[in-house]
């Protein structure tokens, strides 16, 4: 896995072809236990440094299309799995607890529910209030900059729209992990801002 802005966060990758695009996975290693966030599969190399920082215990998974590897995660490592409480009546898998806007999964990372996007209530985390980590309504396909997934695709473009808003509005935030592109690890706040002004 590969370091980030913080000596507790870790990345992981797979290429998707279809997308030509980064599909990321995430890692908080925590004192109560370490959290992957939409974890794609990982490598023999992977593994064995997870296992090093201590393994897993809670697996987030901000909506059903970001489901990736976690089923298979949780089966070796008997990890929970925690979803948006948005999707509960028809979530694809099993989950252990449902996520709603203004939950800390644990001290320090808290869940925000965003509207409007392809699935009822995504969600966003917003890490000790300077990281945010996004599932699918905002991206990074090109370097350096946001962007929200295309109208056609949005289950209701005025609610996703004031999703993204509410993300800008956060005073603090320095680094914004994206589950889909590229990620950006200083002035957050600037580059959400820089998006919600064109929507």
């Amino acid at each position: 896995m590969k370091y980030l802005h913080r000596p507790d966060l870790y990345s992981w990758t797979c290429f998707n072809l279809a997308r030509n695009i980064d599909f990321n996975g995430f890692a908080w290693i925590h004192p109560q236990g370490n959290i992957l966030i939409d974890p794609v599969a990982l490598s023999n190399h992977d593994w064995q440094h997870l296992e090093s920082l201590g393994g897993v215990n809670w697996i987030v998974l901000t909506n059903s299309d970001h489901l990736r590897s976690a089923k298979e995660i949780a089966s070796q490592t008997y990890a929970k799995i925690a979803g948006p409480i948005g999707e509960k009546a028809y979530f694809p898998i099993p989950c252990d607890r449902w996520l709603s806007d203004g939950e800390e999964i644990v001290p320090g990372l808290k869940v925000m529910e965003m509207q409007g996007s392809k699935t009822p209530g995504e969600l966003a985390l917003l890490l000790e209030e300077t990281t945010l980590i996004t599932g699918d309504l905002v991206r990074s396909p090109i370097a350096g900059n946001l962007s929200i997934l295309p109208e056609e695709k949005l289950l209701n473009p005025q609610q996703a729209i004031a999703s993204v808003k509410r993300l800008a509005y956060l005073p603090k935030v320095e680094a914004v992990l994206v589950g889909d592109g590229w990620c950006i690890f200083r002035d957050g706040k600037q580059r959400l801002q820089e998006l919600a002004v064109t929507l």
